[in-house]
């Protein structure tokens, strides 16, 4: 009964407004690693989702076409896949040996290019994902250093009470589990969408060494 008092008589919010400076730094701390882990994640969502549509879409209208030239006049309308810009890539340095040599001269410079731009186009989607790692690993810790700040001021509410009542221990307690609720919180999303998307940029890299290949096989012929 005293226990359902104490909670009663306490909101989440009442808890956080009387809780401890140290504590309320660790619960701010956690709130700025989750609002730019959930900002990068919804980002990152539009992105690989437009990444995937205009993937499917410039593959297709690379294999229908029977001109690369044709294929460089609409390529910009696949701009979110990460294929065009390495479509691009191997389109300039084969037409710049066109123009020099006539023909192709040096089929591992037009392949070294296309992997440059390969890489550039892995860096781009692997940016912020690292903030997701950051986070899922950080949080819980910053979270636990909060719950032994509460426990340490549960400790307290003992050794200054001739009494042990739950009056004297609830706000510590309370402050403990919000600090390692709040670090799981933080922390669950970021981890689940980290997972999600280096899934998604392992399928979308494969893609991309698989288009390099079909490039090249297609110029030599």
């Amino acid at each position: 009964m005293d226990i359902y008092l104490a909670v009663q008589q306490n909101s989440l919010l009442d808890l956080i407004l009387q809780a401890s400076f140290i504590a309320k730094l660790v619960l701010l701390l956690l709130l700025g690693f989750s609002i730019v882990s959930w900002a990068i994640i919804l980002m990152k969502l539009n992105a690989f989702r437009q990444a995937y549509l205009h993937t499917t879409a410039f593959l297709e209208a690379f294999r229908r076409s029977s001109k690369l030239a044709d294929m460089h006049a609409v390529c910009r309308n696949y701009s979110r896949s990460p294929l065009t810009a390495i479509f691009l890539a191997g389109y300039e340095e084969l037409d710049k040996q066109l123009r020099s040599f006539g023909s192709l001269k040096n089929t591992q410079a037009l392949a070294r290019a296309m992997q440059r731009a390969s890489i550039s186009e892995a860096n781009k989607l692997e940016a912020g994902i690292g903030w997701l790692a950051s986070t899922a690993n950080a949080s819980p810790f910053i979270g636990l250093f909060g719950t032994v700040v509460g426990i340490i001021i549960a400790f307290e509410g003992l050794s200054s009470n001739t009494q042990a009542t739950i009056q004297a221990v609830a706000p510590g307690i309370a402050e403990a589990l919000v600090a390692t609720a709040a670090g799981i919180a933080a922390a669950t999303p970021a981890a689940i969408a980290y997972n999600h998307f280096l899934n998604k940029i392992r399928i979308l890299t494969s893609e991309m060494d698989e288009f390099v290949l079909e490039f090249l096989n297609l110029v030599e012929q």
